[in-house]
């Protein structure tokens, strides 16, 4: 965390970015409920554009939409084991995993659909971009408020659908096909971590000049893992328990770092503690360890990321007509 204070001017544009990774994202929204706790704030006030991919783009979705992050910490919480629900042991769930998805996506669909309505994308308060991906198109495909006259058809998309095709997981969640007929997948498939989704937006759609663009990007933890050396030379045997972790964690290091390269490493900032192997995962509901970890995180932090984030006001976000 190395930014300037000296950087910070009422012209600056500041992107929230929030990283998939399946229940971790309970540690996201509880880091940001802390953090308003601890400095008296609304988080989204300060933000010119949320992105968020995967469980983060959920979570975007329900600060652009008025959530509190404390009432999306008690959304995980309360639906977080329904959605994760499996009936039977380890070893049952390896081999059902192995031939089909993990998990239905009705439980997924009511909790989201109890959450947003039928509020629609144009309903939002603030600037947000979402990723997914289009596995019949084999393509990327994103989902966008209406921040620019060309955007048109995502605004009348309900935000539930949105949120439903970002986190589609593959293995774990079957493609999402009520947009469309699109067979929709999550976004981390392409954009885990969304820093590069979000600075393009400015820069691209929005013109914003890349030296007044500050970025908060918030990860869902990374473990300290041993790499077996049989990967080194392994074939599809070997990488079958670690490919998807590696690609989500070299997706995502590499997204900040080449973020960092366009805006300065003193304008970018990522937070993504450090664990021990083994504790989280993806629908690992160690829901207790994820909110005792956010509190911490948090104190360390905000002292510096008030001042670094939170003395700049983003103004109101009025969509085009």
């Amino acid at each position: 965390m190395a930014i300037d204070k000296k950087q910070i001017n009422s012209e600056a544009f500041q992107i929230l970015s929030l990283d998939g990774g399946g229940i971790k994202g309970l540690f996201s929204a509880a880091y940001l409920a802390k953090l308003e706790d601890d400095l008296n704030i609304n988080v989204v006030d300060h933000f010119d554009l949320l992105t968020g991919t995967s469980t983060g783009g959920i979570i975007a979705l329900g600060l652009a939409s008025g959530m509190k992050p404390k009432e999306i910490v008690s959304f995980y919480h309360e639906y977080g084991p329904k959605i994760f629900d499996f009936r039977g042991g380890e070893w049952l769930k390896f081999w059902k995993h192995l031939k089909r998805v993990l998990y239905g996506p009705e439980n997924l669909e009511k909790a989201l659909r109890d959450c947003f309505g039928e509020k629609t994308l144009g309903e939002c308060q603030k600037r947000v971009v979402i990723p997914s991906y289009n596995l019949g198109k084999d393509e990327v495909y994103i989902f966008k408020t209406r921040h620019h006259t060309d955007i048109t058809r995502d605004p009348r998309v309900p935000i539930w659908k949105a949120a439903m095709a970002t986190s589609a997981a593959p293995t774990y969640f079957p493609s999402f096909k009520k947009i469309d007929h699109a067979r929709l997948i999550d976004g981390g498939i392409w954009a885990n971590n969304p820093s590069l989704v979000g600075i393009t937006e400015a820069v691209n759609l929005l013109k914003v000049d890349l030296k007044k663009i500050r970025l908060l990007n918030i990860g869902t933890t990374s473990e300290v893992v041993h790499r077996s050396e049989k990967l080194d030379s392994g074939g599809q045997w070997a990488w079958k328990k670690d490919a998807l972790t590696i690609a989500l964690r070299g997706q995502s290091k590499g997204a900040f770092n080449q973020a960092q390269l366009l805006i300065g490493k003193e304008n970018a900032c990522r937070i993504d503690p450090v664990v021990p192997d083994q504790v989280f995962g993806l629908d690992r509901l160690t829901i207790h360890e994820l909110l005792a970890l956010a509190a911490h995180e948090s104190r360390i932090h905000s002292p510096l990321l008030s001042k670094n984030f939170f003395e700049h006001r983003a103004p109101k976000f009025t969509p085009e007509p």
